[in-house]
């Protein structure tokens, strides 16, 4: 994360005003500020909705202005209603609707989608996108140039657009290449963990020339699942291995900044209660305080059925939250509800009256996400 350095100085006024210049825009801190607590809690929100233009809906009118919803997730494809008919339509009409939501917006919003190339990608060339191959086609050439070709296109692509995160690149180890998420659709760069740090750190490296925040995915490790998380809990169990962790910790002592998305997988060797996006054993015992991960945690989507058919929505969000995720996704795009940014705000308010969650701990996942914006300059 860039330094910053606090300089002072007074003028002659009835009173004493002190005033805290930042270099680089950095981002004001507790002491330096009071945040309302509704303005925390809605930079922990990232959404999804259905509309090509801003006009085309609502809900995300309000949930920017009002709940002050921090990001903003776009797709190509509206699962609900098994259509195309979603965000994203074209590159101008890309870069307009980036632009228009941005402007409703106090402070700059991550603008994320889900572009990993091959066959999970949003951005299609049908629709006048860029092609980007798949990690698996990367990691079999396994040519660092050829992998730094697209990455850097990737990236290129993503900034003109106004995107400022991207939900890649997968670190998880292809070790089931029978995997429905990851193995069967090439989503992995490899089995072998220093191959998989190898191309994934280029990525990250091109996107940090760009200003857009790589987010790896899916701590601790889905390659090894037999099941989808899509449409069930995926016990790993018996499969996952602590090898799957290296990429992560490798990645760590990189000089490119980036954040991580959770998994909804659940492994009774790292917490015999809950799926790692609920463990707090998982997300800040290993993640953060073994593995030394300090910044933004995304959680995957909280709509997704590991967790919504498990878990009830105030459940999920409390046990998240408590786990160490900074972001909570609500991709609205396996089931769709245009008021779950107020339904979830007003369970974190009542989660804090109850004294379940302190506004110390709301504080903390603000600061490490305002810091990130600040950071990727995402308004620019």
């Amino acid at each position: 994360m860039p330094s910053f350095i606090q300089k002072y100085f007074s003028v002659m006024l009835p009173l004493l005003i002190i005033i805290p210049l930042f270099l680089g825009g950095a981002v004001k801190t507790d002491s330096d500020i009071e945040v309302p607590l509704d303005k925390q809690i809605g930079q922990m929100l990232m959404v999804g909705f259905k509309g090509f233009e801003v006009a085309d809906t609502s809900h995300v009118i309000r949930d920017i202005r009002d709940y002050h919803t921090g990001g903003i997730i776009l797709f190509d494809y509206d699962m609900p209603t098994r259509t195309p008919y979603r965000n994203i339509e074209s590159p101008e009409q890309v870069r307009r609707l980036i632009s228009d939501l941005q402007n409703l917006s106090e402070v700059p919003l991550f603008m994320a989608v889900d572009q990993e190339g091959g066959r999970v990608a949003r951005l299609k060339t049908d629709r006048g996108f860029a092609s980007h191959v798949s990690a698996e086609y990367l990691g079999n050439l396994n040519n660092s140039d050829s992998t730094r070709y697209y990455a850097a296109n990737m990236a290129v692509q993503l900034n003109d657009l106004g995107f400022n995160v991207n939900f890649a690149p997968v670190v998880d180890l292809n070790t089931n290449p029978e995997n429905p998420v990851i193995g069967q659709l090439d989503r992995s760069f490899s089995a072998n963990a220093g191959l998989v740090t190898e191309h994934a750190g280029i990525f990250l490296e091109e996107f940090t020339t760009k200003n857009i925040l790589g987010v790896l995915k899916h701590f601790p490790g889905h390659g090894s699942a037999w099941n989808d998380s899509h449409v069930g809990m995926a016990d790993v169990t018996e499969t996952w291995e602590e090898i799957e962790l290296e990429p992560y910790r490798n990645l760590v002592q990189m000089d490119s900044p980036f954040a991580v998305m959770t998994a909804h997988v659940f492994n009774e060797n790292l917490d015999p209660e809950v799926p790692a996006t609920l463990s707090r054993i998982v997300q800040t015992g290993l993640l953060r305080e073994q593995i030394g991960f300090d910044g933004v945690l995304f959680s995957d989507d909280m709509q997704m059925d590991a967790i919504r058919s498990y878990y009830g929505l105030e459940m999920a969000v409390e046990q998240a939250i408590l786990a160490g995720v900074d972001v909570l996704v609500f991709a609205n795009n396996s089931v769709y509800d245009p008021d779950i940014v107020p339904r979830v705000t007003g369970i974190i308010k009542n989660l804090i009256d109850e004294g379940v969650l302190s506004e110390e701990r709301i504080r903390e996942s603000y600061n490490r996400i305002m810091a990130a914006k600040d950071a990727w300059k995402v308004n620019e």
